[in-house]
């Protein structure tokens, strides 16, 4: 057989890249290129390094979203990609599927030393297969069937994750889901309710939830934690975003005393940024149970689970972190920045509050009390909430070439999760645009309230 002479993606790349929105529009999702061109977002980004992307002209742009936080250590570090082009060079047998490579198990102990209490690993390819691995896990290890949930979570949209997602947004029309059930974030009440029916196999938790940048009151997980092995039942915690370092620890639960939960999901920074990965990691009475008997053997797999570049990504982001002091990083320069952001909410009437953890933030907006100001908002709140955030989203890129996103459906908060490397330079550079942008808003006319009304009319017009 003839070899094959290798692909020229440059060339490809430089022939058809124009076309990127087209092809789009054509061949894949139709509504993506429509929302792009919609808001103004429709850029052709040509590079991209650490925090920063550029466009065909050189301009620069500063990523606050991180690709919904896979980039942890930005853009094409170069550590990350050494290690993916030495596993490459190196030929490994890989997925033979009867061997057992070292790869798999050399990242799984690095991943339980950061998780004390935590015995084994399973790897796939994503979180929502992370999610999925822990659901299935929980059902059968407890022999229950009903995963407790909470209003606003977010952890995937594969049926069994779409299952325990708090936003209806997701669920409509994908119905009948497996049988969860949702509680408000925080509510022991509610947790205790549902427990005494006697059927609940575990409670999924954000310890941050992505949505609205919301968590729970301090000492609720712990309490949670005890309430559901009183009840037989397991504490999942969900740290596909959160996890690996976004909040300042290495797991987002580790913040609060005593909780030790009985599985855990991670994903998205595990990957480098550049080859998926998902981790759902466990107490070995669990994975026991699960893998009971050699008829049991691959009772859950993932074909490209464990596959070598994505250990080899996942063991040079564990080595980066380590380094470069990256989770360090994220607790002080997250804590300056909220508290530089917190200090606008006396200056603007608009901005309503400043939280989050680590470099995982949330700019909420509020109804404004001078009458003026109060008249546009009202208008933007009728027809669709949320119209306020996106009238700041769209001048911080428009303007000042900054990348951020509204927190979620029908929320008026805008969720900055950033490369875990920024420093204060790229915290100076958010803040000044964000303060130009909030002048802006105050004065209550100008091109933001114009493409705020711009916004209300295709709101209605959706309808």
């Amino acid at each position: 057989m003839t070899q094959a002479e290798p692909l020229d993606l440059a060339a490809l790349l430089d022939a058809r890249g124009g076309e990127r929105y087209e092809l789009h529009a054509r061949y894949l999702n139709p509504q993506l290129p429509r929302m792009l061109h919609t808001i103004g977002f429709d850029r052709s980004y040509e590079r991209a390094k650490g925090p920063y992307f550029y466009d065909a002209e050189g301009n620069e742009y500063l990523d606050m979203l991180a690709g919904f936080g896979i980039f942890a250590l930005g853009r094409h570090h170069p550590a990350v990609r050494a290690a993916i082009e030495q596993v490459m060079e190196l030929e490994t047998a890989d997925l033979t599927r009867f061997d057992c490579s070292p790869l798999p198990g050399l990242l799984a102990e690095q991943l339980i030393a950061h998780a004390p209490g935590l015995d084994r690993v399973f790897f796939g390819n994503s979180g929502t297969e992370a999610v999925e691995t822990a659901l299935k896990f929980a059902r059968y290890a407890t022999g229950k069937r009903r995963v407790l949930y909470c209003d606003h979570a977010f952890h995937g949209l594969t049926a069994g994750s779409l299952s325990v997602n708090g936003e209806g947004g997701f669920r409509k029309g994908f119905d009948p889901l497996l049988p969860d059930t949702a509680i408000p974030l925080g509510d022991l009440d509610a947790l205790k309710k549902e427990l005494k029916k006697g059927d609940v196999a575990a409670l999924i938790v954000e310890p941050v939830q992505g949505k609205g940048v919301l968590a729970p009151p301090p000492g609720w997980l712990a309490a949670a934690q005890e309430l559901l092995h009183a009840h037989k039942a397991l504490l999942i915690c969900d740290e596909v975003q959160t996890g690996v370092g976004r909040t300042g620890t290495f797991f987002a639960y580790q913040a609060e005393e005593g909780v030790r939960p009985d599985l855990v999901c991670a994903a998205k920074a595990l990957s480098g940024g550049y080859v998926p990965i998902g981790a759902t990691l466990g107490k070995s009475w669990i994975f026991e149970k699960v893998y009971s008997s050699m008829d049991r053997v691959l009772v859950h797999s993932a074909s490209f689970g464990s596959n070598a570049q994505a250990m080899a990504a996942g063991l040079a982001t564990l080595h980066v972190m380590r380094q470069e002091g990256v989770v360090e990083n994220a607790a002080k320069v997250g804590e300056l920045f909220r508290a530089r952001l917190a200090a606008l909410t006396e200056r603007y009437e608009l901005l309503a509050e400043v939280r989050g953890r680590g470099l995982m933030i949330g700019i909420e907006f509020g109804r404004p009390k001078s009458l003026k100001l109060r008249t546009g908002w009202t208008a933007l709140q009728a027809a669709r909430k949320g119209l306020f955030a996106q009238m700041v989203v769209v001048p911080l890129l428009q303007r000042h070439r900054i990348l951020t996103q509204v927190s979620g459906d029908h929320l008026e908060v805008i969720k900055l999760i950033p490369p875990l490397i920024i420093t204060e330079q790229e915290v100076d550079r958010f803040v000044d645009a964000f303060t130009e942008v909030m002048d802006d808003a105050h004065r209550g006319s100008g091109l933001m309230w114009d493409f705020g009304r711009t916004l209300v009319k295709q709101a209605v017009g959706s309808r």
